[in-house]
């Protein structure tokens, strides 16, 4: 029997560490997107609290939804994490012009954008190989 290689073993744990980080962030934004769709009061005082009207919520929700199936998809992952990018960017924006407390409500999408391309680039060699850290 051939063990493996510690660069292999480095690898692969790499990848499942990739897989939490990553399953982490779908699953609160499967959750977000879900109360979203679903028209959840929560989700509607929330959203109209931040200046924006009732009737978006459930388009919002939509889009999550486009963008974690885009992220899920393996060969479309990378494109998944921009439009990430782009949409939590947008709450970031949102947060900082009503008010929202910074480490908080401000941040929770950058936490969450963080979470998303580092277990990206944890679990996807190509991504790594255009973003190497040396």
């Amino acid at each position: 029997m051939q063990r493996a290689s510690p660069s292999a073993v480095v690898s692969r744990k790499a990848v499942w560490t990739g897989r939490v980080l990553s399953g982490l962030a779908v699953a609160f934004l499967i959750f977000d997107a879900s109360v979203k769709v679903l028209k959840s009061p929560l989700a509607i005082r929330a959203t109209t609290q931040l200046g924006y009207p009732e009737n978006v919520v459930a388009v919002l929700g939509l889009i999550q939804i486009v963008c974690v199936i885009t992220y899920v998809v393996p060969s479309t992952s990378v494109l998944g994490a921009i439009l990430w990018t782009g949409y939590l960017g947008g709450a970031v924006a949102t947060h900082v012009r009503v008010g929202s407390p910074l480490l908080t409500h401000t941040f929770l999408p950058v936490y969450v954008g963080a979470l998303l391309w580092l277990g990206l680039w944890l679990r996807d060699d190509r991504l790594r190989a255009v973003l190497p850290t040396s």
